[in-house]
C-alpha cells in the first residue's frame, strides 16, 4: 500500500500520466455543487458558525431523500450528520460494537474496513464473496459468524466489483442472522455501507437491506455522487423498521457518540448546503458511456471483467494472472490501474471510470498492448 500511495502522490505533478486509480474528478467540480456551498458561506445570524452537531433542516433534508429513494419511513430523528461514510462508519461501529468484538466483512471489499476495525479494536472476519460472480455468499457469512460476532458489514453497490445485490440476498442474508441470534443470544446487527447508491446503471433496482432486516443501519457519502470526495459530509441512519425502543435507545445513542468518536459531525457549511446536494448527481449518461468503452473494449480483447452494475469502478482479472504484474507494466508506460492486491485478490485489478473520455481512448491502446503481452509472452 505505501509503494501504491507513493507511486499515486507522484501522479498529482504528471499531466501526462493517464490516470484510473482513485474516484477522483478529472474535470471541474458539479456547478450546482458550488452553488449550494457558495450560497451558505456569508452568514446570516450570529451562530452561523458555532459548533454543530446534526441540523435540523440537513436531517429533515437526508430523511426525506431516504424516504423517497427506498420506500421506508425514515424520520429526521434517524440520521446522525457525519464526515462522509468514514464518519458514518466509525460511528456504527462505536455505537453497537465493543472491543474485541469480531465483524464480518466482505471479500473483496473496500480495504479501509480492516484498518478502521483495527483502530476501533474490533476484530474483522472475512467473508469470501462468490468468487466467479461476485454475488454475496451468504453461506460463507453464515460460516464466519461466531458466538462474539457483532456487525456484518455488507457493501452494495460494491467496491470493487460494482455489483448490486437483489432484496432476495437481504432476505437470505436477514434468516441467517435471525438463526445466528437465536443460537449466540444477543443481537447482530448489518452495517449497510451505500455511498454508490445512486450510481446505477441500466435501470437496476436497488434494496437496502434495511427493508428485510430491521436492525440495519446504512452509512452513506455524497462524495460519490458529486464526485468530490474532499467535501467531507455524509449520514448514519437507523432503519425506521426498528422496535421502537431499541430505535429510541439508539437515537439517543447518536449524538454522544457522535462527540465522543471525535467531533465526527460535517461543518456548518457543509450541512447548510445538504438540502440542495440531495438532488445533484454527476452525469450518470456519461458515466455509463465510459463505462461501456472501456469494458468492450478490455472483453472485445479477452480480458475477464465484471460488467458493473453500479459504482464508477470495473473490476478484472489480469492477463496472464498477476495483477501487480499488469498494474507496473501498465505504470510504465503512463497508464495507472490500481493492483487487486490492494483488496487481497492479487490476479485482480480495477479501474476507476471517473477519468475522462479522452482519457480512456488515449490509455486504451497501451493497456490492450499490454494485455496482449501478459497473455502471450513469448510471441
Amino acid at each position: 500500500m505505501t509503494t501504491f500511495l507513493a507511486r499515486i502522490q507522484a501522479l498529482a505533478g504528471d499531466p501526462d500520466a493517464l490516470d484510473f486509480t482513485f474516484g477522483n474528478p478529472h474535470e471541474m467540480a458539479l456547478p450546482g455543487l458550488s452553488a449550494a456551498l457558495r450560497e451558505q458561506v456569508e452568514p446570516r445570524t450570529v451562530e452561523w458558525f458555532a459548533y454543530k452537531t446534526s441540523e435540523p433542516e440537513a436531517r429533515e433534508a437526508v430523511a426525506s431523500g431516504l424516504r423517497a429513494q427506498l420506500d421506508l419511513p425514515f424520520e429526521p430523528d434517524d440520521i446522525a450528520m457525519t464526515q462522509g461514510a468514514f464518519g458514518a462508519l466509525s460511528l456504527a461501529f462505536a455505537m453497537l460494537a465493543d472491543a474485541g468484538d469480531e465483524v464480518v466483512i466482505p471479500v473483496p471489499g473496500w480495504f479501509c474496513y480492516e484498518p478502521m476495525l483495527h483502530a476501533a479494536n474490533l476484530v474483522p472476519v472475512r467473508a469470501e464473496l462468490d468468487q466467479t460472480t461476485f454475488d454475496l455468499d451468504v453461506d460463507a457469512i453464515a460460516r464466519a459468524i461466531t458466538p462474539r460476532t457483532r456487525i456484518v458489514v455488507v457493501n452494495s453497490p460494491a467496491n470493487p466489483t460494482g455489483r448490486v445485490y437483489p432484496k432476495q440476498a437481504w432476505d437470505d442474508l436477514a434468516a441467517v442472522l435471525d438463526d445466528a441470534v437465536v443460537r449466540h443470544g444477543h443481537r447482530i446487527w448489518i452495517v449497510s455501507d451505500e455511498p454508490y447508491r445512486r450510481i446505477r446503471f441500466d435501470g437496476i433496482e436497488f434494496t437496502s437491506p434495511a427493508a428485510s432486516y430491521p436492525w440495519t443501519v446504512i452509512d452513506y457519502s455524497y462524495a460519490k455522487v458529486l464526485l468530490a470526495p474532499g467535501q467531507r459530509v455524509g449520514y448514519l441512519a437507523l432503519s425506521p423498521l426498528l422496535p421502537p425502543r431499541e430505535r429510541a435507545e439508539l437515537r439517543e445513542a447518536l449524538m454522544p457518540i457522535g462527540l465522543a468518536i471525535g467531533w465526527g459531525f460535517p461543518d456548518a457549511i457543509s450541512q447548510y448546503a445538504v438540502p440542495a446536494l440531495e438532488h445533484l448527481s454527476i452525469d450518470l449518461h456519461e458515466l455509463t458511456r465510459k463505462r461501456d468503452r472501456m469494458y468492450d473494449a478490455l472483453t472485445d480483447a479477452g480480458i475477464d471483467v465484471t460488467r458493473p452494475e453500479g459504482t464508477f469502478y470495473l473490476w478484472g482479472r489480469a492477463p496472464g494472472g498477476d495483477g501487480q504484474a499488469f498494474c507496473d507494466a501498465l505504470a510504465e508506460r503512463g497508464v495507472f490501474f490500481m493492483p487487486g492486491t490492494l483488496f487481497d485478490q492479487p490476479h485482480h485489478f480495477r479501474v476507476s471510470l471517473t477519468a475522462t473520455m479522452p482519457t480512456i481512448d488515449r490509455a486504451l491502446p497501451t493497456i490492450l498492448e499490454v494485455a496482449a503481452a501478459l497473455a502471450h509472452p513469448g510471441r
